[in-house]
Parts: C-alpha cells; sequence; structure tokens
C-alpha cells in the first residue's frame, strides 16, 4: 500500500536536511513522496547546496520515480485537497514567514495550503524550524500551530551519539522526522546508555 508524504521546504537556512529527509523519504518502502519548494525555498538551497536546477533527480538521485515535484503557485494540485490520502506533511526547513502563514490559516501558496489541509483532515504536520534566536511573535505562532494540532521539530541535534561530521547531524534530526511518521530508517540516533558507560569523567 502506497504511503502518500508531502514535503515543504521554504526560505529559512537549513537546505541539507532537506535534501537528507527527501532522499531518506524516497528510500522508504511504499512511499511516494510529494515535494514542493517556495520560491525563496529555492533560493536557499541553491545558496547552500548549490542546487541551482531542482528536479526530482537532482534532489534525491536514483528513487526520482518516487518523488512528485509541484509547483508552489498550484494551489489546485492532488495535495491541496482533503481528498488526497496522506500520512501527513513535513516542512522543512519551516521559516518564519510560512509558520506565520499557517499559523494564521493564510493559504496564498501551496506550502501553506498543503499544511492547513493536513491540519482539518486531523493528519500528522511536523514543522522543523531551524531559525533562532526567537521572537515572541515567532513562538506565539509555533504555540498556535501546536494547539491546532501540529508538532514542533526544531533543528536541534543531540551530541549523545558523539557526532564527528556534520552528515552525522543532520542524520540526528532527518531521523527524528522519520520517528514522527512511524517510518522505518537506519539512522543513528537511539540513546544507548551502554555506548558511553565507563567514559564519565571522575568527580574533581
Amino acid at each position: 500500500m502506497t504511503r502518500n508524504v508531502v514535503l515543504g521546504i521554504t526560505g529559512a537556512s537549513g537546505a541539507p536536511y532537506a535534501k537528507r529527509l527527501a532522499e531518506c523519504l524516497s528510500r522508504t518502502p511504499d512511499v511516494q513522496l510529494h515535494v514542493v519548494i517556495s520560491a525563496l525555498g529555492r533560493r536557499v538551497l541553491a545558496d547552500e547546496l548549490d542546487l541551482r536546477t531542482v528536479t526530482a533527480e537532482s534532489l534525491v538521485g536514483d528513487t526520482a520515480e518516487r518523488v512528485t515535484l509541484h509547483n508552489h503557485k498550484d494551489v489546485g494540485a492532488t495535495i491541496a485537497s482533503g481528498s488526497f490520502p496522506t500520512i501527513g506533511m513535513v516542512i522543512c526547513p519551516a521559516s518564519s514567514n510560512t509558520i506565520g502563514a499557517v499559523a494564521s490559516g493564510l493559504a496564498d501558496n501551496l506550502v501553506t495550503r498543503a499544511a492547513l489541509v493536513t491540519l482539518k483532515e486531523a493528519r500528522r504536520l511536523i514543522l522543523v524550524p531551524r531559525e533562532m534566536p526567537l521572537h515572541a511573535i515567532e513562538l506565539e505562532n509555533l504555540l498556535r500551530i501546536s494547539r491546532a494540532g501540529g508538532i514542533v521539530c526544531p533543528a536541534c541535534p543531540g551530541f549523545y551519539m558523539r557526532p564527528t561530521r556534520v552528515a552525522e547531524l543532520i542524520d540526528f534530526v532527518v531521523g527524528r522526522v522519520l520517528d514522527l511518521f512511524g517510518l522505518p530508517h537506519d539512522l543513528n540516533v537511539r540513546w544507548d546508555p551502554e555506548a558511553t558507560r565507563g567514559t564519565e569523567r571522575a568527580p574533581e
């Protein structure tokens, strides 16, 4: 049975998270990935990853046939309708502008329209904000979305896995998002107290 997942990519720093998440979702058994990228999201992909022409192939590689790219202006796309079955949507990275629009119920493009449809259908909506620090307006917007049923999953990697590469930090965040969808993965995100036993420093 095919499980549709929607990925929105918007104009906040964090393009490496978005690309890695797209790769992992497109490689998950039975998942069909639907991607919508805002205009500023495309700019960030170009600025941070030199991804200047975004295609399914350039985004995920050899699993491109399992990815559908949607125009962010097409509010009549399949993912804009509640009758289109999905297991949920993730916006990664989620810009403050997009968060504000969703919190206000503003469906002026396909990213926000799909997000609001996800909420109204009581499906899982995950927001991955990366910007910091956050001011009161942004915090209130996130709280409003959380109260409406959304999940706020900041791009805050853990360090208990003893990461030594940037890729491991990215995988930690991506793995937590996959966990929130209940999707299988082999990314290194599990806490294992035995792995660090005996490495603690003695009290001074």
